[in-house]
C-alpha cells in the first residue's frame, strides 16, 4: 500500500519538515519513527511511504515537526494528532493532504472534561466502503454539543443537493474530528462545493449550518483503487462558549450519614449527585494522596504527600466492602463510627487508627481471596512501578517508628534489587507488604468507580496537583536524584503571610528531571487522569521559579528564587549602591534595633542571645545564629511572651539587605521585602532610592524572559501528557512571563475579585475576567466569604459601595440575600468555570449555614502546623432533601447561563 503525504508549510533556509509516526509494538509500548520529507519550493512538503497493512498499522497516527540541523524548532499539537484509518477504504494508493495543526484556542474542548463529561457523544459504528475511487474529508468541529451530529451537504446529488434532509452523515473517528468517505464516481471531477451542518437528535427541525461561505475542494484525478484524503479547516458554528458552575470541597470535609468521621469516596459519589441535581457541572477537591508520616494529626496537611500515586487510606468507603463476620467487632466498629461521625470536626488520629484497624481485620478475612482476583492482578501489573516501593516504604516507616529514612538501617534509599522478592507471593518480604497492596487496590478501585459515575452524570471531577512532596516521603526515598534536599520550597511574602511561607518541601532538581523529559511528572499526571478530568496546578509559579529557603531558616524572608539571574558585586555597584558585603549580607544588629524590637527586654536579649562586636553593633551568639537553632531553643516553651521573644529573634536573623546565591557565594539577590526591615531603614535616602530601583528591576524585569524559557522547558510536556483540562493557581508575586506561558499553552487562570492581577485597582472587575479562567470567591487558603466580609470593615464598605453599587453602610454580619447577590455576580462573569467553596454556597441560606463563620475556615497558610479538620456541618443527604436550598442554588446557576 502506497501513501503519499502532502502538507503546505513555509520554511526558511536550513529547516526541514519531519513526519513523526507513533508506532506501537506487540507489548503495547509506543515509540516515534521519524521520516524526513522533501520539497522543491520550501512550501509544499511530501513524503511517500510504502506500508504493509497489518493489525497494528491499519490506523496511522502521526504529527509533523520542524527540524533545523538536528534540533527540533517546533512541532504540531501532538495531543490530538493526525489519524489515518486504512481499514475503511478499499484502496491501494492514497494521496493525503494535511494541514499543520497548532494548539488551538479552544483546546479545552478537546479535554476529557468536555469530550467525556459535558459534550459526551456515543460513538457510531463506521462501516467500510467498497468504492472504486474514494474521497475522504476530515474536519474538526469541537463546538458540537452532546446531542449533535455532523453531516455534509453540498451541491452535487451525492451530497444531497443542498437539501438537509439528504445530507450525508459523518462519523466522529477521533475526539471532535469527523470524517466521511465519499464515492468519487458520484460527482464530477474538479471542484466540490459543500458546507457542514450540525444536526441535533432532540431538535431535528432546526439544523445549524456552519458559518462562512461555501467550501470548495479541488479533488485530484483518481484511478480505480485510489483514494484522496483532505484535512479541512475547522468548522465553526453559532454556538456560545460553554460556562460551567461548580463546587469546591475537600473530600475529608464531606459528611454523610454513613461516613466514618471523615469524608470518603462513597461521600464523594453522593456529592456528585448533589452537584448534578443543582445543574452544576464541576466538583473540585483538594489532593487525595497519602500523607502519612507520623500517624498523628500533623499528617492532616493534604499538600504534603508521601507518594504522588498512592491514595490516602482515610478515604476508603467501608460500606462498599464485605462486612466483618465477627458480630462483636462489627458492632464495636459501628458504635465507633457513629461516635466519630457525630463530631463537629475531624479527629484525624482516631479516624485513621480505626480505619486502619478495620482494614487489617478485613485483610485477614478477605485479603487472600481478593488478591487472587483478576481485578487485583490487573491493578498490580499497571501500578507495580510505584506500588512496590511505596508498600516497602510504609512497612519500614512503621517498623522503625519514623519516616526519616536516613535512620533506617540498610534502607536509606530504595533498592531496585528488592523488587523481585517484594512481588513474589511466597517470600517473607511479600508477606510484610501485601497489606499495603490490598489497601491501595481498594482505594484505586473505589476512586475509579467514582470517576466513572461522575462522567455518567456529566460532572467534571477536578483534582489538585500539589507543587511539592514531603522530604521524608516515598518519592524522595525512591528517586532522590530528582530532589534538592539542601533547600526548602515555599512562597515569598504575600496577602497570606507577611513573612512568606515555608512549606518544608525539597525543591526539584529540574536539570535531572529534564534529562528524561520529566518522566516523573508525566507518570504523575497520567496516573491522576484515572481519577479526574480536570486538575488545578498548585502554585504554577513553581514551574517558572520556586522560592527556595535555606534549610536553617524557619520563615520565608531569607529565600531566593531558583533558578534566577543572580547579581555580582559589580552589577550592584553599577546601580550606584556601594556594596558593603559584610554589612549587607549578615544580620545588622545595633542598640537601637534591639531596643525597637524588644523594648524593656533589650538587656536580657543582649545578655542571653547576642555577643558584642564593636561600637553599638552586636551579632547573634553561635548557638542562636540561625532561625532553626532559635526554634529548637524555644521548642518546649509555649507562653505568649516566649513566642514573642522567639519571633523577635527570628527578625534579627533575617535583617539583611542581600542574601547570597545558594550555588555561588560571590553572587547575590536582594532580600525580599527588605524595605520593611531595619537594614533598609538605616540607609541614606539616596541609597534607598538606588536599592528600590535595583529591587524592582530584579524582581519584576530582570528574569522575565529567563523564567519564560524555564517554564517552556517543562510545562508543555506536562500539559500534553494527558487530556485533562488544565487550570492553574497563579496568585501571589506573579511575573509578567506567567500570562505569556499560560496563554500560549491555553491554561485556565484563577481569578479572585479580592486579589486582582491589575495593580491599579483594589478589587477586580468581574466583567474583565478572561474566558479561559476559573472564577472563585475564596480558596482553601483564604477566609470564606463570610469571614472576609467581617475581617476589614473599611475594605468591606468600599467593596459594598464600589463593586456592589449600593449606598449606605454595609450590613454585618453578611446577610444571606447579600451573599446571594455576590455569588450571582460571580456566576455571571465571563469565566469558563465558576467554582465556589461549599461554605460560600451555604452562605446564601441563613437557616442552613453554620452559625460560627470562623468554624468554616479550612487552612491558615501563615501557620505551617495548622490542623486540617474542617467538616461540613450538614450531611449530603440533608442537602439533597432541602428543597429550598437546592432550588435557590439551581436558580442561581440556571439564570447565569451556566
Amino acid at each position: 500500500m502506497i501513501l503519499h503525504f502532502n502538507i503546505d508549510y513555509r520554511t526558511v533556509f536550513g529547516e526541514e519538515l519531519l513526519m513523526n509516526c507513533i508506532e506501537t509494538d506487540k507489548a503495547g509500548h509506543e515509540k516515534i519513527a521519524q521520516y524526513r520529507m522533501s520539497t522543491v519550493d520550501g512550501n509544499r512538503w511530501t513524503y511517500t511511504m510504502n506500508v504493509k497493512k497489518t493489525g497494528r498499522t491499519a490506523v496511522l497516527q502521526y504529527f509533523y515537526s520542524v527540524d533545523c540541523e538536528g534540533s527540533e524548532r517546533r512541532h504540531e499539537w501532538s495531543t490530538e494528532c493526525h489519524t489515518l484509518d486504512l481499514n475503511l477504504i478499499k484502496a491501494t494508493e492514497y494521496q493525503v493532504f494535511n494541514r499543520w495543526i497548532d494548539i488551538p484556542e479552544d483546546t479545552y474542548l478537546y479535554s476529557s472534561a468536555f469530550t467525556e463529561c459535558v459534550n459526551h457523544r456515543k460513538g457510531a459504528v463506521i462501516n467500510p466502503t467498497a468504492f472504486a475511487k474514494t474521497v475522504r474529508l476530515i474536519v474538526r468541529a469541537p463546538q458540537l454539543r452532546a446531542g449533535d451530529r455532523l453531516a455534509i451537504c453540498g451541491e452535487s446529488d451525492a451530497l444531497g443537493g443542498w437539501d438537509v434532509a439528504k445530507a450525508v452523515p459523518m462519523y466522529e473517528h477521533n475526539f471532535n474530528e469527523w470524517m466521511v468517505d465519499l464515492n468519487a464516481d458520484g460527482f464530477e471531477e474538479g471542484s466540490l462545493a459543500f458546507k457542514f451542518v450540525a444536526l441535533n437528535t432532540a431538535d431535528k427541525a432546526n439544523p445549524l449550518w456552519e458559518t462562512g461561505l461555501n467550501r470548495t475542494v479541488d479533488v485530484v484525478s483518481l484511478k480505480d483503487g485510489e483514494a484522496a484524503v483532505y484535512d479541512l479547516e475547522q468548522a465553526f458554528f453559532e454556538i456560545c462558549d460553554r460556562k460551567l458552575a461548580g463546587t469546591l470541597v475537600p473530600v475529608f470535609s464531606l459528611r454523610s450519614k454513613t461516613s466514618f468521621g471523615v469524608g470518603d469516596f462513597g461521600d464523594l459519589k453522593k456529592m456528585v449527585d448533589w452537584v448534578a441535581l443543582t445543574h452544576q457541572r464541576v466538583l473540585q477537591v483538594l489532593p487525595i494522596n497519602d500523607t502519612t508520616i507520623t500517624h498523628t494529626w500533623t499528617d492532616s496537611y493534604p499538600y504534603s504527600c508521601i507518594s504522588i500515586f498512592a491514595l490516602h487510606p482515610q478515604y476508603v468507603d467501608l460500606t462498599r466492602l464485605p462486612a466483618l463476620k465477627d458480630a462483636k467487632k462489627r458492632n464495636d466498629f459501628e458504635a465507633l463510627r457513629q461516635q466519630l461521625n457525630a463530631l463537629k470536626q475531624i479527629d484525624y488520629e482516631q479516624v485513621n487508627n480505626a480505619k486502619t484497624t478495620y482494614l487489617k481485620e478485613l485483610f485477614a478475612q478477605e485479603g487472600k481471596k481478593m488478591m487472587k482476583s483478576a481485578a487485583f492482578k490487573a491493578f498490580f501489573k499497571e501500578s507495580e512501578q510505584w506500588l512496590v516501593p511505596y508498600a516497602q516504604y510504609c512497612y519500614l516507616r512503621d517498623v522503625h517508628g519514623t519516616a526519616d529514612f536516613s535512620r533506617w538501617p540498610d534502607h536509606p534509599a530504595w533498592n531496585e534489587a528488592d523488587r523481585e522478592a517484594l512481588t513474589t507471593a511466597s517470600t517473607e518480604a511479600y508477606g510484610q507488604v501485601e497489606f499495603y497492596y490490598f489497601v491501595q487496590f481498594i482505594l484505586n478501585t473505589q476512586m475509579e468507580a467514582v470517576h466513572e459515575y461522575a462522567r455518567s452524570k456529566g460532572v467534571i471531577l477536578k483534582g489538585d496537583i500539589p507543587i511539592g512532596v514531603n522530604r521524608y516521603g516515598c518519592d524522595v526515598w525512591m528517586e532522590p536524584k530528582y530532589f534538592n534536599l539542601n533547600g526548602q520550597a515555599g512562597a515569598p511574602p504575600d496577602d497570606f503571610s507577611v513573612s512568606g511561607q515555608n512549606w518544608g518541601f525539597p525543591t526539584y532538581n529540574w536539570e535531572e528531571m529534564l534529562k528524561d523529559d520529566c518522566a516523573w511528572w508525566v507518570r504523575r499526571f497520567q496516573n491522576m487522569s484515572k481519577f479526574f478530568d480536570a486538575y488545578r496546578i498548585d502554585h504554577v509559579l513553581g514551574f517558572f521559579r520556586i522560592w527556595e529557603i535555606p534549610v536553617d531558616a524557619v520563615h520565608g524572608l531569607l529565600g531566593q528564587f531558583a533558578p534566577a539571574l543572580d547579581m555580582t558585586r559589580e552589577e550592584i555597584e553599577a546601580y550606584g549602591l556601594r556594596f558593603q558585603e559584610e554589612h549587607f549580607t549578615t544580620p545588622f544588629i545595633t542598640d537601637w534595633i534591639v531596643d525597637r524590637v524588644f523594648g524593656d527586654n533589650a538587656s536580657y536579649v543582649k545578655a542571653t542571645y547576642l555577643q558584642y562586636r564593636h561600637d553599638d553593633v552586636w551579632a547573634m551568639k553561635p548557638e542562636y545564629d540561625t532561625q532553626k537553632k532559635i526554634e529548637a531553643a524555644f521548642a518546649n516553651k509555649t507562653e505568649e511572651k516566649d513566642m514573642w521573644l522567639r519571633d523577635g529573634l527570628y527578625s534579627l536573623v533575617s535583617n539583611v539587605l542581600f542574601v547570597r546565591d545558594r550555588k555561588d557565594k560571590n553572587k547575590f539577590h536582594p532580600r525580599i521585602s527588605a524595605q520593611f526591615d531595619f537594614t533598609y531603614e538605616a540607609l541614606y535616602d539616596s541609597d534607598k532610592a538606588v536599592f528600590n530601583r535595583l529591587y524592582n528591576d530584579y524582581y519584576y524585569r530582570r528574569n522575565n524572559h529567563f523564567w519564560y524559557r524555564e517554564a517552556m522547558k517543562k510545562l508543555p510536556k506536562l500539559v500534553q501528557a494527558t487530556r485533562m483540562l488544565v487550570c492553574a493557581e497563579d496568585l501571589g508575586m506573579v511575573p509578567d512571563c506567567v500570562p505569556w506561558v499560560m496563554s500560549e499553552l491555553k491554561i485556565l487562570s484563577l481569578e479572585l475579585q479580592s486579589m486582582p492581577k491589575d495593580p491599579k485597582v483594589r478589587f477586580g472587575y468581574l466583567g474583565r475576567n478572561p474566558y479561559r479562567s476559573v472564577c472563585t470567591i475564596s480558596s482553601h487558603d483564604m477566609p470564606t466569604l463570610r469571614q472576609w466580609w467581617d475581617e476589614d470593615m473599611q475594605r468591606t464598605q468600599e467593596y459594598y459601595n464600589t463593586m456592589l453599587y449600593r449606598t449606605g453602610g454595609a450590613p454585618h454580619p453578611l446577610p444571606g440575600w447579600l451573599a446571594r447577590d455576590i455569588i450571582e455576580r460571580h456566576l455571571c462573569s465571563p469565566s469558563m468555570l465558576c467554582v465556589l467553596s461549599v461554605q460560600d454556597w451555604l452562605a446564601v441560606d441563613e437557616q442552613l449555614r453554620l452559625a460560627d463563620a470562623n468554624a468554616e475556615r479550612i487552612n491558615i497558610p501563615a501557620n505551617p502546623k495548622h490542623y486540617w479538620r474542617y467538616r461540613m456541618h450538614v450531611s449530603i443527604e440533608d442537602l439533597m432533601e432541602n428543597d429550598s436550598f437546592r432550588e435557590n442554588i439551581t436558580e442561581l446557576v440556571m439564570q447565569s447561563g451556566r
